[in-house]
């Protein structure tokens, strides 16, 4: 039994949900999003809550309770508030600009690098801090581990592209090694 899967989603005011032919539909004052659920899974809507159960007789169900109770959580949680991260720029030199829904950066390397954001994936640049935000979790991470994976942090001097609560770890280099 997963303990989480059993917890019921609220649905405020504003949001509806719909499932239809293994597809789940939320919609709210952020955008709509969908989502497919597969077999195991069964999902009732009923006067504001929104809730999975699974045939406890399949194979491997009670691992997909708890994944969809929590995907689709999101999906009610990114259509009402919506979802941010953060990334810093670190290094000399190292900028971002955004110019329409690109995204300008210059991390280094002898070239600038264009990065087209996704559609449904917006963004503002302040400084050293992109902020990045939109309605779907699993884009707006996978836009932010693309975003990081241009230059990731190096553990001596720092510079790369960094979520803002990371911690990089960091070595002392040479000059440690001969003392």
């Amino acid at each position: 039994m997963s303990r989480l899967g059993k917890l019921p989603i609220n649905l405020s005011a504003g949001v509806s949900a719909k499932f239809e032919g293994g597809i789940l539909t939320v919609k709210g004052p952020k955008g709509e999003l969908s989502r497919e659920i597969k077999a195991p899974a069964i999902v009732e809507i009923s006067e504001g809550l929104l809730k999975i159960n699974v045939d406890l007789e399949a194979k491997d169900a009670s691992a997909y309770w708890g994944l969809y109770r929590a995907l689709a959580n999101n999906m009610v949680i990114g259509v009402t508030t919506g979802f941010t991260k953060k990334l810093e720029i670190n290094g000399v030199g190292y900028r971002a600009a955004l110019s329409g829904n690109k995204l300008n950066l210059n991390l280094g390397y002898s070239h600038p690098i264009e990065f087209q954001l996704p559609t449904g994936i917006t963004a503002v640049v302040e400084g050293n801090t992109i902020t990045l935000s939109g309605v779907s979790n699993e884009l707006l991470g996978d836009t932010a581990y693309k975003i990081r994976k241009l230059r990731i942090p190096e553990p001596y001097k720092g510079k790369g592209v960094k979520y803002s609560d990371e911690i990089v770890r960091r070595k002392a280099g040479k000059t440690a090694a001969k003392k």
